[in-house]
């Protein structure tokens, strides 16, 4: 079996330009609406009883995390999960109003800039750059990054390893163009590279360690001390306009933080919770946390001239259509509510 090449990142976004176009459509028949609006009282007030937050989510990801902190415990507002593969595919969702809130990477929400979607960047956390990776097959002749040069390397396009894959292949002195990227989710990654089909992978945690664990994968380098790390919540523009979501949104974001630092005090707990939601061994699970150094971050300037950096570094390549601002895709209206405490 071969895995046919495929197309730049350029074609990816211009698909999602043309799914935000379509989706946008569809928002300005149905307004802002999103059914909450009877929570809030007649004096002002909201009754979160009445409230309901829809969440995007990644397996293994916020929810499980929340579980496993006791953060799910008492929430006065529904919750209702939806998972994705990715970071991508969760902002198409976000940008076309079928979820409220959701947990992304550090380059999602660039690619979802350059398509025009309507989203705030809310909450930041970095987990270091260690498990952001690329990793080649057990005995694999490549020993350096510039030896991917017209090489099979799979990613998934959009996604923070794609940032880490442009970055290394840059300090390797080499072009996006020079390797032949394969656009594949993680499940088809993992597959494509077992079986042999692939010469590099470009991914993040807990993937990273399931490859090495697995496939007895070999890690060829990680962005630890390239890229930020960053890992952020992102909620849509008509949530943060409905006084009855931004209220449970406020809550619910102060829980993910506290989530956040706990998991990097309880590596254990959280490695096992983790590995029961995931279907992972607990094995996986503690070695991919092990990578992480969790700290919450601030949504301030220092994280958008890193993200710009990133968008910039994308556009240079063409791989998303042209040079974007991103600084109205960030707020720091929650940063009171993320401290973690």
């Amino acid at each position: 079996m071969s895995i046919p090449r495929i197309s730049t990142t350029r074609r990816t976004v211009l698909a999602v330009a043309a799914s935000v176009v379509g989706a946008t459509a569809l928002a300005g028949c149905s307004g802002a609406a999103n059914g909450n609006e009877a929570a809030v009282r007649s004096d002002g007030s909201v009754d979160l009883s009445k409230v309901t937050l829809v969440v995007g989510d990644q397996k293994g990801g916020s929810e499980s995390l929340l579980r496993a902190a006791g953060e799910l415990k008492d929430v006065p507002y529904t919750i209702q999960w939806k998972t994705f593969t990715s970071g991508p595919p969760l902002l198409e969702a976000l940008n076309a109003g079928a979820i409220d809130v959701g947990g992304v990477g550090n380059t999602p929400p660039l690619f979802a800039a350059a398509a025009k979607s309507r989203f705030k960047v809310v909450q930041g956390a970095t987990y270091g750059g260690t498990g952001d990776a690329i990793v080649v097959p057990k005995g694999s002749p490549i020993t350096s990054v510039s030896q991917l040069k017209g090489k099979k390397v799979a990613v998934a396009e959009g996604s923070s390893a794609n940032y880490n894959l442009l970055a290394q292949l840059q300090k390797a002195g080499l072009k996006y163009g020079d390797v032949q990227v394969q656009n594949l989710q993680p499940a088809d990654a993992a597959a494509a590279f077992s079986s042999g089909h692939l010469d590099a992978w470009a991914i993040w945690e807990p993937y990273t360690s399931q490859a090495e664990h697995d496939s007895n994968a070999q890690v060829l380098t990680t962005g630890q001390g390239l890229v930020n790390g960053y890992s952020f919540q992102v909620a849509s523009d008509d949530a943060l306009a409905d006084k009855a979501t931004t209220a449970a949104l406020k809550d619910y974001l102060s829980r993910i933080a506290k989530a956040q630092t706990w998991s990097q005090t309880h590596k254990s707990a959280w490695s096992k919770v983790w590995a029961k939601e995931t279907g992972l061994s607990d094995s996986i699970t503690l070695a991919a946390n092990k990578k992480r150094d969790v700290q919450l971050v601030p949504i301030d300037q220092k994280v958008i001239d890193s993200e710009q950096t990133m968008a910039d570094a994308f556009a240079e390549n063409k791989l998303i259509p042209s040079q974007i601002d991103i600084s109205s895709y960030f707020t720091g209206e929650f940063n009171n509510d993320t401290t973690g405490k």
